[in-house]
């Protein structure tokens, strides 16, 4: 049976005696064993292990809210922390609990329909439905019971604002450490910098380790309305500097570090910030004193990489276990007592796949219950569509469910603007998030909506030029790879150059334009107009645009110093899904018209 969520507390109780008579068991029953073991020479070496997660945006079980089915992909994984539950107590059984620690690198509230449901229908944050109390988020039930020793934050925890995150942080018994996330007034630290575990070795020292959370720079740009004047965030390096010290200085033997960033020292958003975004290879290069770092933030399986350190030349073992509970990071110590001290001779590191075990049944019954009410509320019909709107071509033809998104963007921005800007053009940019995506014909859920408009962005009206908005399109179509005139187009190779994935990439409404793919990058957009007339280079547009990419997102040009015309608190899928629940009926001959082309040498490559 499901746990309902009121009754949570008391499952987690039992639970928890059950567990306490359990060890009391075993601990009378091993005192002999204790007993002789005083009378042995202590041990001179010792293993444990610390266990890895990232980026689980709370995926809790197998399943796909967007297409309300169990997860589904061409690599065959499977998702959710069910899962992987069942991976940490197979290796605890295994290792020993005692030996084994368990981490986490950051995006745990937000990802899912089910993280929304609790971040807005019923947040935690609220008072309630129904007389009851705030809610506890299911990430936190679900972590709690896994035991988890310490996470770091991510970006994506900054998303519902600062009150949700310290809720979700209050109802978590174990840490959320970002030591580089400061107060902007005081520039102390805003969340707890560190933790101190201790591994217990009989008839010798604890073993102590020092955990250290950085969290990603981005937070500035990403999530500027939620942080702005309120937080800080400094470089990984430059604060792991500061803590790794202090840590080997308190006598940690081991110095972890767990970091939302990951490893090949890129950053997305160009000179936006001075500090790297994916940063974790440096740390390890540049900071003496770290013996392994669980990195997260890109989502890919890196089971074990080695940077070596230039200071010291020590080898510093890396892992990221991939995202949303597909893999469990086990990294492996071995260490020897010299002089009273315990030394890391050893750190080996690979990832476990989670499609190979079931689900925790301690999770399910925790959960069950939150899931199915999740399922529910996606499901609710808030409209009909007279065409099935497919995105699976957006990213490389004008398709009409991106002119859905664009159309929504230009009539909220529209209601908001000042007079004197209302005189202005509108436009919108937008980008194709989900090539997986359909409203279908006939009735349209609320998970349909969600499932084109996957993040939680809010959105903005911003001021440019055309010679700016020209700029901002030949940025987008650096995602398009070279394709000379001649040269058959291939729809599976043709996208993503330059490392430029389907939510970096914008396309815009409003105005007419072609991409040529066979020119080079920077000469690549051709008859840029509006309603008919070339656009000039001092002509000014309001553009409907997402938070994310307005304060500096993907790196895009003039965007984030723009003058803005509009802002809104309100999310863009809430705005969707409003839409159609006004309108009652979608239809694409309603939509505004995008008629943006790719092109070779003039030639369109996909007619109309």
């Amino acid at each position: 049976m499901p746990v309902s969520p009121m009754d949570r507390r008391q499952f987690m109780h039992t639970s928890a005696v059950a567990g306490a008579a359990v060890a009391a068991a075993g601990t009378v029953g091993a005192a002999p064993a204790q007993a002789a073991e005083r009378h042995c020479k202590p041990p001179r070496t010792w293993s444990f292990s610390i266990l890895g997660t990232t980026d689980l945006h709370s995926h809790v079980f197998d399943w796909d809210y967007y297409t309300d089915a169990p997860y589904k992909d061409k690599a065959g994984n499977s998702v959710g922390v069910a899962r992987v539950a069942t991976l940490i107590k197979q290796q605890r059984a295994e290792k020993g609990a005692d030996r084994v620690l368990l981490v986490d690198a950051g995006d745990i509230i937000q990802g899912t329909s089910l993280a929304y449901y609790y971040a807005r229908v019923d947040p935690i944050t609220g008072a309630g439905t129904k007389g009851k109390r705030a809610p506890e988020h299911p990430m936190a039930v679900a972590m709690n019971a896994m035991q988890y020793d310490a996470a770091a934050l991510g970006n994506h925890e900054f998303n519902y604002g600062i009150d949700t995150l310290r809720k979700f942080e209050s109802q978590c018994r174990f840490p959320l450490l970002a030591a580089n996330a400061l107060d902007a007034k005081t520039l102390r630290p805003a969340f707890q910098p560190y933790t101190v575990k201790r591994i217990r070795v009989p008839g010798a020292p604890d073993i102590k380790v020092g955990i250290l959370g950085l969290t990603n720079p981005g937070i500035a740009l990403w999530d500027k309305d939620n942080v702005a004047g309120k937080m800080s965030f400094t470089g990984l390096v430059e604060q792991a500097k500061k803590y790794v010290p202090r840590m080997r200085a308190l006598g940690c033997d081991v110095v972890f570090l767990t970091d939302h960033s990951g490893l090949d020292g890129s950053s997305s958003y160009g000179n936006e910030l001075p500090y790297v975004e994916n940063a974790s290879n440096l740390v390890a290069e540049q900071v003496p004193g770290i013996d392994a770092i669980l990195v997260g933030h890109t989502h890919t399986e890196v089971s074990s990489y080695t940077v070596t350190n230039k200071e010291t030349g020590k080898d510093v073992v890396l892992s990221e276990p991939y995202c949303y509970g597909m893999r469990l990071t086990v990294f492996d110590f071995e260490l020897e007592l010299e002089r009273g001290q315990w030394k890391v001779t050893s750190t080996k590191s690979k990832t476990l796949n989670s499609n190979a075990v079931p689900e925790d049944e301690q999770i399910t019954k925790l959960l069950k219950a939150d899931h199915d009410l999740v399922v529910k509320y996606v499901n609710t019909a808030v409209g009909t569509c007279t065409a099935d709107l497919s995105a699976a071509e957006a990213c490389w033809k004008d398709v009409p469910v991106m002119d859905f998104i664009h159309q929504v963007q230009m009539a909220a921005v529209a209601t908001g603007l000042s007079t004197a800007d209302a005189a202005l053009p509108l436009i919108s940019v937008a980008a194709p998030f989900s090539r997986s995506a359909d409203i279908p014909k006939g009735d349209v859920t609320i998970r349909d909506v969600a499932g084109l408009y996957i993040y939680d962005n809010t959105l903005y009206g911003k001021k440019l030029t055309g010679a700016q908005l020209k700029d901002y399109l030949e940025f987008a179509a650096r995602y398009y790879h070279q394709v000379p005139v001649g040269t058959a187009v291939d729809t599976a190779t043709v996208t993503n150059a330059n490392n430029f994935w389907d939510y970096m990439y914008d396309t815009a409404a409003g105005v007419d334009y072609e991409i040529d793919i066979a020119a080079p990058e920077g000469s690549r957009i051709k008859n840029l107009s509006y309603k008919g007339a070339p656009v000039a280079a001092d002509q000014v547009f309001v553009v409907a645009v997402n938070n994310y990419r307005a304060n500096g997102g993907s790196g895009y040009p003039h965007i984030a110093g723009a003058a803005i015309a509009y802002s809104s608190t309100n999310e863009i899928r809430q705005l969707m899904i409003d839409y159609v629940t006004t309108k009652g009926t979608l239809n694409p001959a309603d939509f505004a018209v995008t008629n943006w082309k790719l092109t070779q040498g003039g030639t369109a490559v996909f007619p109309a």
